[in-house]
């Protein structure tokens, strides 16, 4: 009888612990691995919508105009020249701020 209740209280115990791993596991997608992927995908159809003429900020912080597009890289006009990116170096946020209309205020 003893041994029948103890099984009983064990088995209940992995169930629990069962239930609680799925919801921490369910916390993880929606606060940390869902944000990122949307970011992710977010940055590669920026950066397939740049065109040329565009002004763009690199990662680095670096502010230039769009030369020329390669497949993977960028050619970018700075103040002093011309430097080539690969196209992940360019930063979404930076770049939609710097090609944001003026805010009107009145």
């Amino acid at each position: 009888m003893i041994d029948t209740i103890l099984l009983q209280a064990a088995g209940g115990f992995g169930t629990q612990q069962i239930i609680v791993f799925g919801l921490i596991a369910l916390v993880f997608y929606f606060f940390m691995i869902r944000p990122q992927v949307k970011k992710s995908k977010d940055q590669k159809k920026f950066v397939t919508e740049l065109k040329k003429g565009d002004k763009v900020v690199t990662t680095a912080g670096i502010h230039g105009r769009i030369l020329e597009i390669n497949d993977a890289t960028f050619l970018i006009e700075v103040d002093n020249g011309k430097i080539r990116f690969d196209k992940s170096a360019i930063s979404l946020e930076a770049s939609r701020a710097l090609n944001a209309p003026p805010v009107v205020t009145k």
